[in-house]
Formats: C-alpha cells, sequence, structure tokens
C-alpha cells in the first residue's frame, strides 16, 4: 500500500505539464504495487485550497482509486508527535529558529510508515523525519 502527498496531488493538478507528467507517472507506478491512500490530513488540506470543492475530491479521489483513510490508530498520532518534537529539537540546536513545519506533514509521514510508503515531492524532508519510511520521490 502506498500513502500519497498532498503536494503530488496538486502538482497532478496545477503542475507545469512536465512535473504533472512527474506526479501521474508516480501515482501510476504506486497503483501498480498496490492500493493507494490519502490520509484524513491530506484529504483535508486539499479541501482547505480556494479551489477545493469536498464532494468534487472525494469523487475524484473515489474514481481514481485512491482510498481517503480517516481512521488512524494512536500509535500513528504519537509517532506523529514524537517526530515533530525531534524536528522542533533540531531546528533549536542549529540555530535555525521556530519550526517551519506545521504537525499535518508529521501525521502524514507517519500515516505513510504505517501503509508502507509515501509518494513526495518532498523527499528529502521525510527521509530525514522518518529515516525508516519508504519515500518515493515523484522526480525520481
Amino acid at each position: 500500500m502506498t500513502a500519497l502527498d498532498t503536494n503530488v496531488l496538486i502538482d497532478l493538478e496545477e503542475g507545469a505539464p512536465e512535473v504533472a507528467e512527474q506526479a501521474l507517472a508516480a501515482i501510476e507506478r504506486a497503483a501498480g504495487r498496490g492500493a493507494v491512500v490519502v490520509c484524513g490530513i491530506v484529504y483535508a488540506e486539499l479541501c482547505a485550497r480556494p479551489s477545493g470543492n469536498a464532494s468534487a475530491i472525494a469523487a475524484e479521489l473515489h474514481a481514481a482509486g485512491v482510498v481517503i483513510d480517516v481512521e488512524l490508530p494512536i500509535g500513528v498520532w504519537t509517532e506523529a508527535g514524537i517526530a515533530y518534537a525531534a524536528f522542533r529539537r533540531r531546528r533549536e540546536r542549529s540555530g535555525g529558529g521556530a519550526p517551519r513545519r506545521i504537525i499535518a506533514d508529521f501525521i502524514i509521514g507517519a500515516h505513510a510508515g504505517r501503509v508502507g510508503a509515501l509518494v513526495t515531492s518532498d523527499a528529502a524532508f521525510y527521509r530525514r523525519a522518518f529515516p525508516s519510511l519508504r519515500v518515493i520521490d515523484v522526480r525520481s
């Protein structure tokens, strides 16, 4: 099973043609390996966009065979919190100041760890925050 990051779906819809093609190819490769899912946070981020129409988004995901996984076990929430705290400590120690990421990114990563892999255009971040996560970079 493979999870999709929000940025991949936005790239598919709004990216320059070559970016959209990379996103589509990565999603198709993921689908060839099994089920494709998004966590509830990804769905909420899509709905929060100015063009976000919740029922249209849900219908498009369903039509593409993408499952919206809204029932996350306590372990996902715990792992997300621990990963975020570690990120915050790294930022502070490096002199980088306050965290520039939000907890939603860490929930997406923790969920992906539970399902098996994550397709993203932000691979470096997820590899660092979740070292054991199988990260699939859309640009690869």
